[in-house]
Formats: C-alpha cells, structure tokens, sequence
C-alpha cells in the first residue's frame, strides 16, 4: 500500500484530506519502469490513472510512421492516463513511456471513480482539481500551438487558416 505522504506529493491528490487519502491508499500501487519502457500504446485498454512518483514519462502521439510528436513530458508529481476517469473513453489515443527508470503510483479507473461516485465531496474535490490542472494544459498548448503557427505561416496555410 502506498503511503498518505506518496499521495500528497502527486499534484491532484496534495489537497485532498487525510481522510480522503485514507480512502484511496489502499487501491494504489507501486509499480517500478525500466527505462524506455512502454506503459500503454494506442488501442490500449484505459482502465488504469497513472501518477508519476520518480523519473520522467514522455507522452507521444504517431501522426504517420514516420512522423511522432511529443505531447508532453510529465514530472514527479503529475498524472497521466486521464481517459481511465472517462466512462466514455475504452482506449488509449497515444503513447506513454519511462524516459528513465520510474516508479508510478497506480489507480484502477473503476475503483477510481466508484469512489468519486460514492463520496460527492471527495469526488467534488478531486474533479475540481482534474479541472484546473487540465485547463492549464490546454492553455499551455494553445499558447505553444499559437506560436508554432505565427513562426511557421506555411502550417497557418495548410491548415486553411
């Protein structure tokens, strides 16, 4: 069972109380990723949430077979695997990977969401969180595909814009 204090550092969970935390302890694990290692692919089974507790995961999304872009880099503290938290959502769309060795912190999506579903404060609390976290990731992006396009005219034209 992974500790109160393992989940307090992972940036959704630090806010959360004690008891909540207790809540959750007992359905998270460790699991430990050799470097390079591919923790899901697309068309992957999303029933698991990840949150990074050591090392360095890289997202990547494979647009051709040649051509692979970075979606993100996460670092200690952070999650990935959302789509495990959307009933809608059955599979993976991109790629995650250790960059190094990594240990993350595991949490079936079900059980995940049962208790969200069970505790509405609790629940509240963690989607609130999930909001904000997301919307500067989409800030993040925007901004970053904005600039792209200002340096770049030609993707501007192709794209039809």
């Amino acid at each position: 069972m992974v500790s109160i204090e393992d989940l307090k550092r992972v940036a959704l969970f630090g806010s959360l109380t004690d008891q909540m935390l207790e809540h959750l302890a007992p359905m998270v694990q460790t699991e430990s990723l050799e470097e390079r290692q591919v923790i899901y692919e697309p068309g992957s089974a999303a029933d698991r949430f990840y949150s990074l507790k050591r090392g360095k995961v890289l997202l990547e999304a494979e647009l051709a077979p040649t051509l692979i872009i970075s979606l993100g880099a996460i670092k200690p503290g952070y999650s990935f695997g959302w789509s495990a938290l959307l009933p809608s959502a059955t599979h993976h769309t991109s790629y995650a990977a250790s960059a190094e060795a990594s240990e993350v912190l595991v949490v079936p999506g079900a059980k995940f969401l049962d208790i969200l579903n069970q505790d509405h404060a609790f629940g509240y609390a963690v989607m609130q969180k999930i909001v904000q976290i997301l919307e500067n990731r989409l800030e993040h992006r925007t901004a970053q595909f904005l600039r792209v396009i200002s340096k770049h005219p030609e993707i501007g034209t192709l794209l039809g814009m």
